[in-house]
């Protein structure tokens, strides 16, 4: 485990192009398994989750070529393999999942040995994912292990999901873009990353329309193509650059920052008193420096300032702790609402360690006080990618050193984040 050690207290400033979006490269990434032809993704980053399933994939068979200076991935799966063999199915392995969609298509039958669990921000079902496969007529049977079976072909199927789960909704996506007939999915997850997706399938002959919407129509087709695709840059880490320009008064100019995703998350970077300018055909995204921020009053003069995030169009959850750094070094109060994850908030006692000052209401409610005085401090990071990115934030606006223990989970959504973040002036580096 490595351990970050930041000596805050300069203004970050300049000019910085975001990496591919994680949440993207992993589904697209196990999307080409619809595929036998020649697949060039282009942005692609480079992350530890991606080199598990690109490793994983390769040893089934996988013929797989990465320029990683290039940010380029050529995949061919021609010679993939029709078993896991002995071991079965590898759940237990992040983002493995998102495999069970597209092997349907591939393999007649799958074993799953291992159990299934969670993770730090709380228990990750497996139902969902097998409720899409027998309602696109896969039969699910659990004896000893978990064994999902395919008669002939998948077929079309009608799902109403209990909520918008964004890796079920991918699952479906890709079972459902070869199987026969026509496959509809209500209360389907609309993120980018899903965007993404269907984007990519679309651009290899299939059939999705509904992209970015809560319904989602997928026609079957007999075979998809091989295709050349760009992944759209990460909106998580451009959010985290535009509020770091801000936290600490500097300039920054953010490239491929993707505007259309942004108009609620430029809403909420307004009650900070915070104001993103774009320019070059709305391809740049532009903090300027910022004396002080401070949390703006609701014209509801006896509610405090709020924001609550839930699945897309919402406010993202996975952005609500990058919100939460901005709180704390606010004037003013304001109240963040998690309202997707159990255990969102349980990283909230190292935050305090800083000195800031913040309430916990319940395991989904906060409230922050900010502009409190704020001290260095070590603090423990938890296995969440933005809440570790929240902690370094804070502490990259204290000056003296901080330690952030344990912050490996950052490799797993940006690649070369702290050299870019050194680029722009931060004093902060890895010890093992």
């Amino acid at each position: 485990m490595a351990d970050l050690i930041v000596t805050g207290g300069n203004k970050l400033s300049g000019e910085i192009t975001p990496a591919g979006n994680k949440n993207s490269a992993l589904p697209i990434l196990c999307a080409t398994l619809l595929s036998d032809e020649d697949i060039t993704i282009r942005n692609f980053p480079d992350l530890t989750d991606v080199h598990k399933l690109v490793d994983l994939m390769t040893s089934l068979g996988s013929k797989i070529e990465w320029d990683k200076e290039k940010q380029v991935i050529k995949i061919n799966n021609s010679k993939f393999k029709s078993s896991f063999g002995k071991e079965g199915f590898p759940l237990g392995m992040r983002g493995a999942i998102l495999l069970l969609g597209p092997l349907v298509s591939r393999m007649k039958n799958i074993e799953v040995k291992a159990e299934v669990g969670g993770c730090t921000l709380g228990i990750r079902e497996l139902d969902p994912h097998l409720e899409v496969l027998e309602k696109l007529g896969a039969n699910i049977s659990f004896n000893e292990h978990l064994k999902i079976k395919v008669k002939n072909k998948l077929k079309g199927g009608f799902l109403w999901q209990d909520y918008m789960s964004v890796t079920t909704t991918e699952n479906f996506i890709m079972a459902a873009a070869k199987a026969e007939g026509e496959s509809i999915m209500i209360n389907a997850a609309s993120e980018p990353h899903v965007q993404d997706l269907c984007l990519f399938l679309n651009s290899m002959g299939a059939k999705i329309e509904g992209i970015g919407a809560s319904k989602l129509i997928v026609t079957g087709v007999n075979d998809l193509h091989g295709t050349d695709f760009t992944i759209s840059s990460d909106h998580h880490e451009i959010t985290t650059l535009l509020a770091l320009g801000a936290m600490t008064g500097g300039n920054i100019r953010v490239n491929n920052a993707e505007p259309e995703y942004f108009p609620l998350i430029n809403k909420s970077f307004e009650k900070f008193g915070i104001k993103i300018t774009y320019e070059d055909e709305d391809e740049t995204a532009i903090v300027n420096s910022i004396t002080s921020l401070r949390i703006q009053e609701p014209y509801t003069k006896n509610m405090l300032q709020k924001i609550e995030a839930a699945p897309w169009p919402y406010f993202p959850t996975d952005l609500l702790p990058l919100m939460v750094a901005l709180g704390v070094k606010s004037e003013g109060s304001i109240m963040y609402w998690n309202k997707l994850y159990e255990g969102g908030f349980f990283w909230i006692p190292e935050m305090i360690k800083y000195g800031a000052h913040i309430v916990m209401c319940d395991p989904y409610r906060i409230i922050v006080y900010g502009n409190k005085p704020l001290k260095p401090a070590t603090v423990e990071a938890p296995n969440i990618i933005r809440a570790t990115v929240s902690l370094l934030m804070v502490a990259l606006t204290i000056e003296g050193d901080s330690i952030i223990k344990n912050s490996d989970s950052i490799k797993r959504a940006h690649p070369n984040f702290i050299e870019n973040l050194q680029k722009l002036g931060a004093n902060i580096r890895w010890i093992e």
